[in-house]
């Protein structure tokens, strides 16, 4: 693990001196070797997917472990559309004049050399490789041990791209083991070779990493995200969004998790809401009042409201308003992705304010929560703190700056 440091160091300051020709070319090369490598990629994977359908784990864990040649494809393209991103190092992001005569510029530039430790989704890989590139940084990736084989072969594929593309192959490394001590390596800053980590998962390895690390921390806090249907919700806009908050994909972090119903218009609202869910597959824990929609609704817990279910299961509440609804946010929520659906413009501009989210939507599914969709072209992920970066982590989040100063022979009296 130190060596990997060091190695990683070494090609940061490479990396932080090419041109955006030059990381475009290696983009497009580590795309083209995805490709090339698409067989043993998939190969890879399916080793994964036997060892993790043996250990009986959920279907929703499987899809975001399984990769297939769509979205295979579709890696490469992320990977493509990162290079067609403006550069994010160089930019003047400030520039003024003192009055001694002296000039200042604040310029981007690249963080170094960036941890990301995830769970088992293979993407993560090349989306975290990809943007830590085009942000001229290293990067030391840590996947789940369930998705290791398919991670090294996608993470394998990038550093020939690298290699092809005249850039060091040390620029985008996956961790080459499965020991767990390796996460502990990285929390320590691998001998001052490390400059921030992004993890990546759940609330256990969030909190782990944000307890032990050295270093600096881009939190990415799991995705307990709400939709809250107020009284003056359009009722087919609200099962549209409801439906595809939590069941166009049930295992990414932007899934909603819980729905709250305003009790203003629980009376026409609840039922058809709940019995979508329940016909589309979705398991509904729900309070008294939405038990009594349909038997097949369970009771909900007090664990429910905290729980990030990555499946075709929700809980659902009534609530009495605005105010409330913003309350049981603060009080269960994980500041990732919130969503109201409501006509009333003054009531979404409250929610919008009060619900202390790094994303919050009016009128819009939560799954949205997605730099692709920001159009950042990929994302490391969903940073739920709140310094320096928040929401999606794209290239010009994984950058610093420095002040560059021009003088003509000024001195401080």
């Amino acid at each position: 693990m130190t060596g990997l440091g060091r190695r990683a160091r070494q090609a940061a300051r490479r990396m932080a001196l090419a041109s955006s020709e030059q990381k475009n070319a290696a983009l497009r090369a580590m795309a083209a070797s995805i490709r090339t490598r698409a067989a043993s990629i998939l190969a890879a994977n399916a080793e994964d997917l036997a060892e993790a359908a043996a250990t009986s784990r959920t279907p929703a864990f499987i899809d975001r472990l399984t990769l297939n040649p769509e979205r295979l494809e579709a890696i490469a393209e992320a990977v493509e559309s990162v290079a067609a991103l403006p550069d994010p190092v160089g930019r003047v992001l400030a520039r003024f004049e003192r009055p001694n005569g002296l000039r200042i510029e604040r310029i981007a530039t690249p963080l170094g050399v960036i941890g990301v430790i995830f769970e088992s989704r293979p993407n993560v890989t090349a989306d975290a490789g990809a943007l830590c590139l085009k942000a001229g940084n290293a990067a030391i990736l840590r996947t789940g041990s369930e998705s290791f084989r398919s991670a090294l072969a996608i993470a394998d594929a990038m550093g020939e791209g690298l290699e092809r593309a005249g850039l060091p192959a040390d620029a985008v490394r996956l961790v080459p083991t499965r020991d767990r001590a390796a996460v502990g390596a990285m929390l320590t800053g691998l001998d001052g070779n490390l400059d921030v980590i992004v993890p990546r998962g759940g609330r256990s390895l969030v909190a782990r990493v944000q307890e032990e690390a050295r270093v600096p921390v881009f939190a990415h806090l799991e995705g307990l995200n709400h939709v809250f249907v107020h009284e003056r919700a359009d009722l087919e806009m609200a099962k549209a969004i409801v439906l595809n908050a939590k069941m166009r994909r049930t295992g990414v972090c932007g899934s909603a998790e819980t729905l709250l119903v305003d009790g203003a218009c629980a009376a026409t609202h609840l039922k058809p809401l709940v019995l979508m869910l329940l016909d589309a597959g979705c398991a509904v824990r729900g309070d008294a009042a939405t038990q009594a929609v349909d038997p097949r609704v369970t009771p909900a817990t007090e664990e429910d409201w905290r729980t990030e279910y990555l499946d075709a299961i929700i809980s659902v509440r009534v609530v009495g308003g605005l105010d409330e609804a913003v309350a049981h946010i603060e009080t269960y929520g994980s500041h990732h992705t919130d969503s109201i659906v409501t006509d009333d413009a003054a009531v979404a501009e409250h929610f919008l304010r009060q619900v202390d989210s790094a994303i919050v939507l009016h009128n819009a599914s939560t799954q949205f929560a997605d730099g692709g969709e920001f159009g950042f072209g990929a994302e490391i992920g969903i940073a739920t703190g709140r310094m320096h970066a928040r929401g999606p982590v794209g290239v010009e989040q994984l950058t610093s700056f420095k002040y560059h100063i021009h003088g003509s022979g000024q001195t401080r009296p």
